[in-house]
Order: structure tokens, then C-alpha cells, then sequence
């Protein structure tokens, strides 16, 4: 199991964020029916992974959605529908459940329970998912997840056409600068939603 435990920076350190990834998914519409019927053992932000850029991507928008949470900020029902509406860089709850949310046809699922009980733990988290994801966990890293992530649905999801887009042919030092320039343009739109 792959589970990772993160104490995110400026937030409390009894409240830890715990994060898995998995590729080839099998049950998305199991997980997803889940969530709809309102499960509470089920509380948790499912992911399409294909909508990750990068580790750093899927940190800020968690900690957008868990610092929101304890500043009573929340536009939707709970924190971790909140971690989903974080990815996006609109206002709009549903788009974002479309865009970034588990669909039916998820292959590769990124998911997220933030602690927000002492019982909510590591342990508990870590055989909750190995009895419900039928999936094979992987490292939540970005080597992993450059080759998950679809590069042309994230920049059209944040209207970032005009960026170049990294590719292999791109010599090193330049392809490593538009990852970062793209990384921080993603980062930034998840920081600035709603401040217009």
C-alpha cells in the first residue's frame, strides 16, 4: 500500500492529510456511486489523476481546501468535496466535480481523507482503501505522475492554451522551465479562484 501520510506546513499537525495513488482502476463506478448515495465510510476526495500535473499541483490545492475548511470558508458540503472544487480555477462546483471528480471511466484515481477526527488515522485509512480500491497503488510522485497526467485536458480545464506544453523533443533545461512555468500557472490559478 502506497498510502502517504503529510502534515501540510501552516496547518495544525493533528489534523494530517492522507493521500494515495492508483493506476488502473476497476471499480470507478462502484466509487463513484459511493459518494453520490452519500456513503460517509466514503468520505473522501477522489481524484481523476489525469487532472494531476504534479505533486506540488495536488498540495496546494489541499491545502486551499483544508485551510478554507478551518477558517469556515467551505462552498461545498464537506472538506473533501472541497479538495475537488479546489483543483479547479472557477467558481463553478459542478464543472469542477466534472472536470477533476471520479467519472465512471477513471483509470488512474488520486484519493484524499483529511483527518478530521483522532480517529481518522493512517491504519484506518490505509485498510479502508485496501478493502475498497480495486486498483494497483503507485508512488504519489511527480516521475509517477508525468506519465499519468494528460497535459492538454489540465491546460484547457485552466484556459492555459498559449503555454507551451513540455515535451520530450524539448531540450532538458527548456522543458524543465515550462514544467515549472506551467506547475506555477496551475498553482497560482488554484490561489486566485474567486479573488476577481
Amino acid at each position: 500500500m502506497s498510502l502517504e501520510t503529510i502534515n501540510l506546513p501552516h496547518l495544525p499537525s493533528s489534523s494530517p492529510v492522507h493521500v494515495a495513488l492508483y493506476r488502473d482502476l476497476q471499480n470507478a463506478p462502484a466509487l463513484r456511486q459511493q459518494l453520490l448515495a452519500g456513503n460517509a465510510d466514503f468520505e473522501y476526495a477522489f481524484i481523476d489523476a489525469s487532472m494531476v500535473y504534479s505533486r506540488a499541483h495536488a498540495l496546494s490545492a489541499i491545502f486551499r481546501a483544508v485551510n478554507d475548511y478551518f477558517n469556515g470558508r467551505l462552498k461545498s458540503r464537506n472538506v473533501h468535496s472541497e479538495i475537488v472544487f479546489s483543483f479547479s480555477a472557477a467558481n463553478n462546483i459542478a464543472d469542477s466535480f466534472r472536470k477533476f471528480g471520479i467519472a465512471d471511466t477513471t483509470k488512474d484515481l488520486l484519493v484524499v481523507k483529511f483527518s478530521v477526527t483522532p480517529e481518522v488515522t493512517h491504519e484506518s485509512v490505509a485498510a479502508h482503501l485496501g478493502q475498497s480500491v480495486e486498483g494497483s497503488p503507485v508512488p504519489f510522485n511527480d516521475e509517477t505522475l508525468s506519465e499519468i497526467s494528460d497535459v492538454g485536458k489540465i491546460k484547457k480545464a485552466y484556459k492555459l492554451g498559449a503555454l507551451a506544453t513540455p515535451s520530450k523533443a524539448t531540450p532538458n533545461g527548456a522543458q524543465d522551465e515550462e514544467r515549472r512555468r506551467l506547475e506555477l500557472s496551475l498553482i497560482g490559478a488554484i490561489a486566485l479562484r474567486g479573488a476577481t
